[in-house]
């Protein structure tokens, strides 16, 4: 059972893009019907070069006050920035990554990037715990996939937004 204050973690991996991008539809989906709370998602593939790709629908990061930047900050954690073939960078990131990193154990962050490597494309869904139950019942089309619940409450990843625009401005 989820903890009434933390944040929840999802990869599932996919056969191609279109197949992740449709349940980052239904990720989107479930927001718009009130059944999830503040969530970032992004789906990522990896070229033939091994550079990983993080491809976002920018209306879907306006959903939440974390700006796209929580599955940015989870996919720097799993991949080196050698190998991230788009640029996520900023202070927004860095403090998102802090509190993630600190919320897994190493096992969490092999088994994550190596359950990426093992797809053609994954989606990445951060996102507070309520999450968590409604893709339970969603019934996503993920070949495999990982989830975590983390021991970072919603509001750390809201205050490191919040200080990375401040720092903007």
């Amino acid at each position: 059972m989820a903890k009434p204050d933390s944040v929840f973690i999802y990869v599932g991996t996919y056969p191609d893009k279109a197949q992740a991008r449709d349940d980052y539809q239904v990720v989107k989906d479930l927001h718009s019907a009130g059944a999830v709370g503040t969530y970032d998602a992004s789906v990522v593939t990896k070229d033939n070069l091994g550079k990983v790709h993080v491809s976002k629908d920018e209306m879907a990061t306006r959903h939440g006050a974390w700006g796209g930047a929580a599955a940015g900050a989870l996919v720097g954690i799993l991949f080196p920035p050698a190998v991230i073939g788009t640029a996520l960078v900023g202070a927004a990131v860095g403090g998102i990554s802090g509190h993630l990193w600190r919320g897994m154990s190493r096992a969490d962050v092999k088994e994550f990037g190596e359950l990426i490597d093992a797809g053609q494309a994954a989606l990445v869904v951060v996102g507070e715990n309520k999450l968590e139950q409604a893709m339970d019942k969603a019934s996503l089309k993920a070949e495999k996939h990982a989830a975590r619940q983390l021991d970072v409450r919603p509001e750390d990843i809201d205050q490191a937004v919040r200080e990375a625009a401040a720092a903007v401005r």
